[in-house]
This record gives structure tokens, C-alpha cells and sequence, in this order.
């Protein structure tokens, strides 16, 4: 008698399979980092058909942002990107200060940036995953001498700005209305973007 072939998808019994695939997804990715990390080993972690994970997910990114608990698709930030040149650092200044502004996308921010400053693991995947799929296609984007330095040094404006005002809430920084945000930060973004 053979045994009954497995079937593909949830698994009886559990009524949390989302947050089993996330706990996984968390420990593999906290092992064996971004790259090395596989939606087929998440799965088998879980417990679970890879075709689960890409039910609830969609991609080994997704999956990971969702893990993380990321707010903000790094294809967004490279959609502000694209465009004419000359407003650049408008569009990027105007998205990240909407994101940040808003209660619950910062909140979940707020953990990650609390996260990753304080567990160098969390730290390294994040990065791992930053260059390919954030810092490297902004980079083609922009593109001209030193573009990935440009780019990193624009994300350290954001980085730098995001720590002033939503964690360390250094005045007068704090209390500036996002508008005024956007007018003082767009113009750094743009002279590191544009070139």
C-alpha cells in the first residue's frame, strides 16, 4: 500500500499558517541570511508547500519585508526615482516624509530602524537585501559617475533626517511641518541624485 501523496498548500490543523510561515521566514532569514535564504527552506521550516508561501507572499522579497515588518516596497521608491531628472529630490523628499508621517507606517518603521540599530544581524540582512533590490536599481536609475555612492549618500540623508525627527526627536527638526521637510530635504536629495 503506498502512502497518500501530499498535497500542495495548507496543511490541516493550523489555524495560524501566515504567522507559522512568517516565524519561519524570520529564522531563516536570521540564519542564513537574505541571499542564501530560499522560499522552499522557509516552507520546509514552516511546515508547508513552497506554493503556501507564494500564496501568502508572492516572493522570497516580500516575504522578507513582510517579516520584517516593512511598510514600504522598495519598488515605490524606485518608481519616485523615475521620471524627469530635475525633481527628483522633490518626489523621493515628498514620498519618504508621506510614509514617516503617517501613525501606523511609522510605527512599524520605527521598529524596524530600532531593530536593525540594535542587532547587527538584523542589520546585516538588511543590508543584503538593500543593495540588490534598493541601492543597485536606483543607482542604474540615476546613473553617472558614482551613482551608488550618490545613492547611499542620499539614503543617509533619509536615515539621518528619519533618526532626528521620529526616534531622537531633536527640535526644532521635530516639530517642522512636513512640508517644510520636504523643502529643506529635497534639495540635498537632489544635488546627490541628479548630479
Amino acid at each position: 500500500m503506498t502512502a497518500p501523496a501530499k498535497r500542495p498548500g495548507r496543511r490541516p490543523g493550523s489555524a495560524d499558517t501566515r504567522g507559522e510561515i512568517l516565524d519561519a521566514a524570520r529564522a531563516e532569514f536570521a540564519s542564513r541570511g537574505y541571499e542564501k535564504a530560499t522560499v522552499r527552506g522557509i516552507a520546509r521550516a514552516a511546515g508547508v508547500d513552497s506554493a503556501l508561501v507564494h500564496h501568502y507572499f508572492g516572493s522570497k522579497d516580500r516575504v522578507f519585508l513582510a517579516a520584517l515588518e516593512f511598510p514600504v516596497d522598495p519598488a515605490t521608491l524606485l518608481e519616485l526615482v523615475a521620471g524627469d531628472p530635475a525633481g527628483v529630490g522633490e518626489r523621493l523628499a515628498r514620498g519618504v516624509v508621506e510614509v514617516w508621517e503617517e501613525p501606523q507606517a511609522r510605527e512599524r518603521l520605527l521598529a524596524v530602524v530600532r531593530t536593525v540599530a540594535s542587532n547587527e544581524e538584523m542589520a546585516a540582512l538588511l543590508r543584503g537585501f538593500a543593495r540588490p533590490r534598493l541601492i543597485a536599481p536606483l543607482a542604474a536609475r540615476i546613473g553617472g559617475p558614482d551613482a551608488e555612492v550618490r545613492v547611499e549618500m542620499a539614503v543617509a540623508q533619509i536615515v539621518g533626517l528619519t533618526m532626528a525627527r521620529y526616534v531622537i526627536a531633536v527640535e526644532p527638526i521635530a516639530s517642522l511641518s512636513p512640508e517644510k521637510l520636504v523643502d529643506l530635504l529635497a534639495p540635498a536629495l537632489q544635488r546627490l541624485l541628479a548630479g
